[in-house]
């Protein structure tokens, strides 16, 4: 118990240092279609393949025994929560929240037409790449979801109803998307409003929405610890990864990427 509280104090003041945290001056992004032609074809692509893999899944003939889950998975497996799971879907409604942020930042000149253009081709390339490789993974049926273990009650009925997804419980979905979320949301802000004192709150507060999205897919019983943790560093990480590739940059190199390619550009 007491190394946990140390873990939660730590976390806590990680987060608030995290939430203020603040660029020195306004970040800018800018599309190039050399690059974003084959970067979209390529979110387009990975989303289309994940669904193709997804929609091909069969029931297997025998579950994955649960002594095999990891040993931090292993107490969630059984666990199910109807109202946790219709939260968790319900939180869903937040993941308009960047083109939200965007829309209105454009609306009062904070920001232009050609940046809300940009902001929303970067987050749909994130969302297509992010739900992409989660739906190609699920596919390989890696270990089924918590409740497929229930023994008795709703999780038990819902397990006897489940179809063949309900046994690829790697990774999140709804995590994957919900710190895609968080990641836009928070920068788009700071990119609309680089002087305003409510960032960190911004920030906290989306990272924060993001986090209990991920917690009540666990308490629902859709998910294990394992599935949350990679389900945020893969969105939090393709979202980072699709902003730094439009962000312009003073130093005299750029880095490029392209389909099975990336280089660097210097300029003398």
């Amino acid at each position: 118990m007491r190394i946990f509280k140390r873990s939660l104090i730590v976390g806590i003041l990680f987060l608030m240092g995290f939430a203020q945290a603040t660029e020195t001056e306004r970040p800018s992004y800018k599309l190039d279609f050399e690059n974003d032609f084959p970067v979209t074809l390529a979110a387009g692509g990975m989303f289309g393949i994940g669904m193709f893999l997804y929609s091909r899944m069969n029931t297997p003939e025998t579950m994955k025994d649960k002594d095999d889950l990891l040993p931090w998975d292993k107490p969630l497996a059984g666990r199910y929560s109807e109202s946790a799971d219709l939260a968790s879907d319900i939180g869903s409604v937040f993941a308009i929240a960047p083109l939200v942020v965007g829309g209105i930042a454009w609306h009062d000149g904070s920001s232009t037409g050609g940046e809300f253009a940009t902001f929303t081709l970067m987050f749909f390339q994130a969302i297509g790449i992010g739900n992409g490789l989660n739906l190609a993974m699920r596919s390989l049926e890696i270990w089924p979801r918590p409740y497929m273990y229930s023994e008795s009650g709703e999780g038990r009925k819902k397990a006897e109803n489940a179809k063949s997804e309900a046994y690829g419980s790697f990774f999140s979905g709804h995590t994957t998307a919900a710190f895609t979320v968080a990641t836009f949301t928070d920068q788009w802000f700071r990119t609309a409003y680089p002087n305003s004192p409510y960032k960190g709150i911004m920030r906290a507060s989306a990272y924060s929405l993001a986090t209990l999205e991920s917690v009540l897919r666990i308490a629902a019983g859709k998910h294990y610890f394992t599935d949350v943790l990679v389900g945020a560093l893969v969105g939090t990480g393709v979202s980072i990864g699709i902003l730094e590739m439009h962000k312009n940059r003073d130093e005299k190199y750029s880095f490029w990427v392209g389909p099975n390619v990336a280089g660097i550009t210097l300029r003398f």
